[in-house]
């Protein structure tokens, strides 16, 4: 009976052992699927997927389309990214292959559903952290592959999690920046940008600070504030590390491009062309070294060439810039006509046409357009062929504007003095 006995629990002590291991088993494999894709580079060659669709479906024709569509359909099928294949084909840009779309679909499900296997066995086996690393996950999945509110919904699921941290949340507030950039949802993006300051704020560590600077910086492309832009993009020249974004060359574009039109002659000289860090990279761009050094240099007819080439090649081509590309032509050229009067109390206007390359009438009308809107402080006399430059006397309108605003404020402390009663 004894022996009997011992023999049962014996088969117990085994039946829980091969329990245990099957639990360990079970964990093992949802940890492998619960598995976030960390590589920087791989976020970067999926936002770049942005960039190629808005190419292929500019207006204007892009010298590598066929290229550019290969590499797209390329990435796409890296990331089952289904829903921007779809609004490509909508768009127009490339015929809609149904064989692609539904291979996309069942690995997207297929690889959702062993996501969604893992978080429950994590439910029931693990605690919060293999949770929301599933949910991250799940939620990374249907970013690359969904619709920019699926992807939302996923990520504010993760964010509801009990116990999330400033840091979690932050990293949440990121992904979320990368959807509403990704889409070119702007309010989403200023919403969430504010979100992440408020974030740093109250604890946010060095990386995250310098990575969210690049991030406000390119929303600040988005609406056109270059000046704030510029000064947060030099900021991070030597911290830049959202490589998620797009890479250091790119960084570099877009830091000259703001420079040029948001910041004055010293601070571009000191900041810009002789920081180390964009040296290292600007030789590999020509045309965009050109326009910097040119219109520092004052070798104008070189800037308006080099300048019409960036715009054309390049800003043209940019999803964040090509809405400003005008704007920027048109105020890269008042810097110029600016800087070039300074030196100028009165000069000929054949001679100045002739030092930035362009035909008279054309500078005639340009400069009277400008001056008629207050864009340059000078007179065009076209029968005497001459320029006359006004220089503002900053000197005597700070003194002016001192002495408005002491008016102002002894007649506000008056006012103020009739109605207190000591």
């Amino acid at each position: 009976a004894d022996l009997k006995e011992f023999l049962r629990g014996g088969d117990h002590t085994m039946s829980g052992a091969m329990d245990v291991d099957k639990d360990k088993a079970l964990l093992g494999e949802a940890a492998t699927k619960l598995k976030v894709d960390e590589d920087p580079e791989n976020e970067g060659e999926w936002m770049k997927l942005a960039d190629l669709r808005y190419r292929i479906v500019s207006a204007k024709k892009s010298a590598d389309k066929e290229a550019d569509l290969k590499e797209f359909l390329r990435i796409v099928e890296k990331f089952d990214a289904i829903a921007v294949y779809e609004a490509l084909c909508t768009a127009g840009g490339a015929k809609r292959d149904a064989g692609l779309v539904k291979k996309l679909t069942e690995s997207r499900d297929k690889r959702l559903k062993e996501v969604e296997d893992a978080v429950e066995t994590a439910k029931e086996l693990e605690g919060d952290m293999e949770v929301r690393e599933g949910l991250m996950c799940k939620a990374q999945i249907l970013a690359r592959s969904a619709e920019q509110a699926v992807a939302v919904k996923a990520y504010d699921e993760a964010m509801s999690l009990p116990k999330t941290t400033s840091g979690q949340k932050l990293d949440i507030e990121f992904n979320l920046m990368r959807v509403g950039l990704f889409w070119g949802d702007i309010p989403f993006l200023d919403k969430h940008v504010q979100a992440a300051h408020v974030l740093v704020d109250n604890g946010g560590d060095w990386e995250r600070r310098n990575r969210l600077k690049v991030y406000e910086a390119t929303y600040l492309l988005c609406i056109r504030d270059f000046k704030k832009a510029a000064s947060l993009l030099l900021e991070s020249i030597s911290t830049f590390t959202a490589v998620e974004l797009y890479d250091y060359p790119k960084f570099v574009f877009y830091t000259v491009v703001c420079a040029t039109v948001a910041l004055d002659r010293k601070t571009v000289r000191e900041r810009v062309i002789h920081a180390p860090e964009i040296l290292q990279v600007i030789g590999d761009d020509i045309t965009l070294e050109t326009m910097m050094n040119s219109l520092y240099n004052c070798n104008y007819r070189d800037f308006f060439v080099s300048l019409v080439d960036v715009v054309v090649d390049k800003l043209s081509m940019d999803r964040f810039l090509a809405p400003h590309s005008r704007y920027f032509l048109r105020h890269a050229r008042v810097g110029a006509y600016t800087q070039y009067l300074e030196s100028y109390h009165t000069v000929a206007l054949p001679s100045m046409a002739q030092t930035f390359g362009v035909s008279v009438d054309f500078l005639d009308r340009e400069l009277s357009d400008l001056v008629a809107c207050g864009r340059l402080s000078c007179k065009v006399d076209k029968v005497g062929g001459v320029i006359e430059s006004n220089r503002p006397d900053t000197r005597n309108a700070l003194y002016q504007q001192t002495i408005k605003t002491g008016d102002n404020l002894l007649n506000r402390i008056q006012k103020l003095s009739r109605v207190i009663t000591i």
